[in-house]
């Protein structure tokens, strides 16, 4: 019974572990969101104060789903997340936001 158990915590283990997005991060001297961090978790650390989303919202990531990127602040001060019609989010350390887009403009889930 004891092996039971073990096996399935080691099992839900391996299947939280592979529901995790990818971990990208923002190019050195760079404050711009990548149209291919879609569908990934931007960590963010040392980041300029500023960060820029595309102009032009995508529509879709690389996988087909609607674009949309999880950013997470590690520090070590608050980052601005600016984008299209006056989209600006202020994102402190710790906070992790998800930022939906639609193809014309982004919104928060």
């Amino acid at each position: 019974m004891r092996m039971i158990l073990v096996c399935l915590a080691v099992i839900v283990g391996q299947m939280n572990t592979l529901q995790d997005k990818p971990v990208v991060h923002l190019q050195p001297h760079s404050g711009a969101i990548q149209v291919d961090f879609g569908g990934k978790l931007l960590e963010l650390l040392h980041a300029p104060t500023i960060i820029y989303l595309r102009m032009t919202p995508p529509v879709l990531d690389s996988h087909g789903n609607s674009w949309s990127v999880d950013i997470k602040n590690l520090g070590p001060g608050v980052v601005t997340v600016v984008g299209k019609d006056q989209f600006s989010l202020r994102i402190i350390v710790g906070q992790i936001v998800h930022i939906l887009s639609n193809g014309t403009s982004y919104s928060l889930k």
